[in-house]
This record gives C-alpha cells, structure tokens and sequence, in this order.
C-alpha cells in the first residue's frame, strides 16, 4: 500500500486514502512522512486547534505548503476540498497531498466534482492474509483485519475492544458525517444485517423487522456502505436470455465484526454456529478482493438458483470464484451452469485447504493463502 501511495503521490497533486477507522491510515500516513525527502506537514482535523486553523485560513495554510501535506479525518470538513482546487490546479504547486478519510466520498457532498481529474484514490484495508503468517487464517477469520482486534491479547480483550469500536463508530463518527440517524436504531440494523450476512439485499423484509419503511433501511445501508462497514455486491447483468437475481447482496466487511454481531467469541463457536458458511464466504471474498482490486466485482444469479459468488473482469476476461468451507471442493451443476452461461476463462472454488488441484476442466480448488496479486494470477491461459 505504501508503494501505491507514494506513486500516485508522483503521478496527482493529491491522493486520497480511503477505509474505516481503526485500519491504520494514520499509522502509514505518519510512516511515509517520516520517511518523505523534504518537508512534511500533519492536520488531523480531530484535533480541535486543527481543524480551527483550517477553518479560519485554508487559502494560506494550504497555498504556500512545500513537500508533503496530510490531512486526516478530511470528512470533517468537506469545503476544505474548494480550497485545495485551485490549489492543486496552481503550476508553481511545490507541496503534494494525502487525505484520509473514513467516509466515502459519496457521503461527502462535492468532492467528485471539486477534485475531478486532481486525485487519485488508494483503498485502505485491515490486515490481510499477505501480512499475516498463513497459519494465522483462523485468527484472521475470527478475529478481523483491525489490527488492535487482531492483536488483542485474549478473546476477552477482543470484544472488549469490539464493544467500544462499535459504540464509538455509532455515537460519534455517524454523527461527524453530518446524519441525523440514532445510534440505537442503526447499531439495531447493523446487527440484523449480521443475521442476513451474504444474503440478497430485502428492504421490505429488514424495514417490516424493524418497524419502518424500505426507504429508511436502504439510507442506513448507505451510511453503512459509506463509512466501509458493508459491502454491498452488485449483480452481474448480461444479455443472456435468462431471468436473473437483480438485488444486491450484502456482507459485513470485517468478519470480526460480523462474529462480535453474532455474539461469538472464539473459533469453536463459530464452527457450529449456522453463519459459519456465510462466514467464510465473507472472509474469503474481502481477501480475494483485497488481493485483487475492488473494480469490476460483482456476483451472478438466475432466478433457477445458479449462482456464482464473485466475478471480476479483468484483462477483457471473466473470471469466477466460488467461496466453500470445506476441505473436500467439488463441482456442482451450479458451476457448469455458470461456466457455460458466463464463458468463464476459469472458476477457482477457494477453500480453507492446503492443497491447489483441478477439479475439473476449467475449474481449480484454491487454498484462500494462495490468493495472488493481478500480475500473476489473471494469466492468458487457464491454469
């Protein structure tokens, strides 16, 4: 990530690094100050003198900067993003920005428009399973990618930690966005969408449970969506001559948050627990996306029942993943279905194993460590 940063650094005026709170964008932005050959410059717009100061003179605080500028938190103040237009747009510019945000710019109203064409965008995420050791997958899975859940010392810590992630999260940084939503109705829907966790998105279902509209469930599945909660997975639509499911799916991003929404503390809970499946669907579709991009993702449907997990586009292809906790992978006739409905270039089906092996033509059982990074994983010909 920290490659990622610094390229685009050479390439735009300003870089936008963007994930929840508590994944370590502070901790990486400080790191690459750090190590920045010239001048570098930190607001962190939590910081009260901070924000004030920008506030009260943006123009002079900005304009004249050299080197590198971080700005944390930037949601807090969405007109900043006025100032530093003409600002990245000046020829004698001599400083380079990297914001940090834990909200997405779709929350934040007039970014798109204000930095079209100045900004480039790096996705922040918790750890993942190329920063970990492999034989930390459990771990991993159980706990989550925030790195104080995951390093926390005992299952009781971990929820400890868990408990005030979510309270906070609910009662200040909701708010901090500018939504006027209670914390006890949004924390009540947060938790139901742990119980649908990889379902297809019904609002007049989750807005019957909770006494409401479907209208006020799909804005807390935006607020949710938007401050990197949930991941909502769009369908795959094609002229294919067939009926296809065309509601989203929903995951809670991190497992450990999903597990803590559950009421489950350690890894022998969850394996007899009914969400252990969706579970590991969840986890392994984050790591898959982690390790290859979040562009072009989507899922696939027919109304008959065939379905496939995740599908990306990549290199002018389609390309398949089916996600199954077990250690024994097998072909179904789901997966013939969408082999031929897709014209897959190939289907992984990754599991929780050790071993990569075909399991027919076209399709390959894939250990989740063996996830790999888009150089080399998308080849011309199928493995």
């Amino acid at each position: 990530m920290t490659t990622q940063i610094t390229r685009g650094l050479a390439e735009s005026p300003a870089v936008a690094l963007l994930g929840a709170r508590q994944v370590g964008k502070t901790t990486l932005a400080r790191e690459i100050a750090a190590s920045w050959p010239g001048p570098a410059t930190i607001f962190d717009l939590e910081v009260a003198t901070d924000r004030e100061a920008l506030v009260r003179t943006p123009a002079r605080l900005l304009g004249h900067r050299e080197g590198l500028v971080v700005i944390d938190e930037v949601q807090r103040l969405p007109q900043l993003f006025e100032t530093l237009r003409p600002v990245c747009d000046d020829p004698e510019r001599k400083a380079v920005f990297l914001l940090l945000g834990s909200a997405s710019w779709d929350l934040v109203k007039g970014v798109s428009e204000s930095l079209a064409g100045r900004i480039l965008f790096v996705d922040a995420t918790g750890f993942s399973l190329e920063e970990v050791q492999p034989n930390s997958l459990d771990r991993l899975w159980m706990r989550g990618g925030f790195p104080r859940a995951y390093q926390a010392r005992s299952a009781g810590a971990w929820t400890r930690w868990m408990e005030s992630f979510s309270r906070t999260f609910l009662e200040r940084d909701i708010a901090g966005l500018g939504s006027t939503v209670s914390p006890a109705a949004l924390g009540r829907f947060w938790r139901m969408l742990a119980h649908v966790h990889g379902q297809t998105w019904n609002a007049s279902r989750l807005a019957r449970s909770m006494d409401t509209d479907a209208r006020t469930v799909n804005r807390y599945r935006d607020l949710l969506e938007g401050a990197f909660m949930i991941r909502v997975l769009r369908p795959w639509f094609a002229n294919l001559g067939k009926r296809l499911v065309k509601s989203p799916k929903v995951y809670l991003r991190d497992s450990g948050i999903l597990h803590f929404l559950l009421g489950l503390e350690e890894s022998h809970e969850l394996a007899v627990h009914p969400a252990y499946g969706a579970s590991w669907e969840g986890f392994a579709l984050e790591q898959t996306l982690i390790a290859h991009g979040q562009r072009d993702a989507y899922f696939y449907g027919t109304q008959r029942g065939a379905e496939l997990d995740l599908l990306l586009l990549r290199r002018g292809r389609r390309w398949g993943f089916e996600f199954k906790c077990t250690e024994t992978p097998r072909t179904t006739k789901s997966m013939r279905v969408v082999m031929n409905d897709l014209e897959l270039a190939h289907l992984w089906v990754v599991y929780p194993g050790n071993r990569e092996f075909p399991v027919a033509e076209g399709i390959t059982a894939l250990p989740l460590t063996r996830i790999r990074g888009p150089d080399s994983f998308f080849r011309t010909e199928a493995v």
